[in-house]
């Protein structure tokens, strides 16, 4: 059989080398489904030896894949024909399977109704491709690695990341690799044969959708979901520079603004966004949030960072002031044993939440990110969004997710720094200033 020549982009040449493991992350138009199908055949062709009923079995995996269109399949097909390989060579496409060289097969699988049971089917099978690996569940990554356990198995994962905590990055983009794993990051500016029509795509994203480009192009987590309150707000942010590195002036009050949480595993979160005012900045350094922990825990982390009540003052939501039902204390008192001065932002009423999102637009334009120690808030309050009622076509208000409490702390802060302004502004209006 004569050798098969494959052009590969550089990005991809540490998956050449044998790994358990290998992964390759990032944005649309990177060529990662094109190496892995490339390099699947590669290995079909490579593997089957001298003798009769050696060839490589391999299975192509999705977590969900109702029919053979959802599956890797198609493009396989379309690399045999580009290479011109067939029959002659040992490659025989069926309805479900492809038939590679000595014997051989290449398998598609739908992970999300696979069992303990069903799995065994993979023993003895050598290579396979999660594509589309980000919808991956911890569950079905736990089934599949212990069956790939024949001599010289591999595993292979390419994915477009979408949340921070997906179990395949936090696998393969964690702090502890699995053994031997190879990961590569691959975009569209890695790839030498990038069309100049997925290149008016690119820009076109960039010009209609900048909120969603990062996530689409270059690989980034989902920071703002589409049609998100503060959207467009914080690519903005970003395309001006205003997430980077944020220092506090250490002669000025750290203001600690706060949605309230409570103890016990089902308790909402306790959000918190230490922030600075300076002049017309509003100077956003870290952003805290804990579930179902004692105001001791929060007031620790706080300390921690150099927040304790000599530098820091509180601002909490008008339930701040409430008791809690089982200790008949409220947060503010609490807060004040502890040393620091409070403030409790007086209730807005009706339509709180939409002030709370206008405020937010209003001062965007003025706020300051620390990229590092802010990525949690502002991954959630790029998802902060309008529920939906599709059938009738309206809005019915902010969703109540796991966003809610890091956006309602944010339009907190948002709402304490206008009002000072406003009262400022009726004054100069009573004087006859306006």
């Amino acid at each position: 059989m004569s050798a098969l020549k494959i052009r590969t982009a550089k990005v991809f040449d540490p998956l050449l080398a044998p790994a358990r493991d290998k992964g390759a992350w990032g944005g649309r138009g990177s060529g990662k489904s094109h190496f892995f199908a490339g390099l699947l055949i590669e290995d079909s062709m490579a593997h089957p030896g001298q003798n009769a009923g050696e060839g490589l079995r391999s299975v192509c995996i999705r977590e969900v894949q109702k029919d053979l269109a959802q599956s890797s399949k198609a493009l396989i097909e379309a690399k045999l024909a580009a290479f011109e390989l067939d029959e002659s060579q040992g490659f025989k496409i069926y309805r479900d399977v492809i038939r590679t060289p000595g014997d051989g097969l290449i398998a598609f699988k739908g992970m999300q109704d696979a069992t303990a049971e069903s799995i065994k089917s993979l023993e003895g099978f050598k290579r396979s491709w999660w594509e589309e690996a980000q919808g991956a569940t911890q569950y079905s990554i736990n089934l599949l690695r212990p069956t790939m356990r024949a001599s010289g198995a591999q595993m292979w994962w390419s994915w477009n990341p979408k949340r921070r905590t997906d179990p395949v990055d936090m696998m393969l983009r964690g702090a502890e690799l699995p053994t031997g794993a190879c990961v590569v990051e691959a975009n569209w500016r890695h790839n030498p044969w990038f069309t100049p029509e997925l290149e008016q795509e690119r820009r076109d994203c960039l010009r209609i959708q900048p909120d969603q480009y990062d996530h689409i192009w270059e690989g980034a987590h989902v920071s703002v979901a589409a049609g998100a309150y503060f959207a467009r707000e914080l690519a903005a942010a970003k395309a001006e520079g205003r997430i980077g590195r944020v220092a506090f002036d250490p002669l000025l009050t750290v203001r600690l603004f706060v949605d309230i949480g409570g103890t016990g595993a089902r308790a909402d979160a306790f959000a918190c966004w230490p922030a600075q005012f300076v002049g017309r900045e509003i100077r956003v350094r870290d952003y805290y949030e804990a579930v179902g922990q004692p105001l001791a825990a929060h007031l620790n982390w706080l300390r921690a960072k150099g927040y304790g009540p000599e530098r820091a003052q509180f601002w909490l939501p008008h339930d701040g002031a409430s008791n809690d039902k089982v200790f008949d204390v409220s947060y503010a008192s609490a807060l004040r044993a502890a040393g620091y001065a409070v403030t409790v932002v007086p209730n807005q009423g009706k339509g709180a939440a939409a002030a709370r999102i206008e405020a937010g637009r209003r001062l965007f334009p003025s706020l300051w990110f620390d990229a590092d120690s802010t990525s949690g808030g502002r991954d959630a309050i790029g998802w902060y969004h309008e529920k939906k009622d599709d059938v009738r076509g309206i809005g019915l208000g902010p969703a109540h997710d796991w966003s809610s409490h890091a956006a309602d702390a944010f339009g907190l802060m948002c709402v304490a720094y206008e009002e000072p302004m406003a009262k400022r502004r009726i004054s100069y209006s009573n004087r006859g200033i306006v």
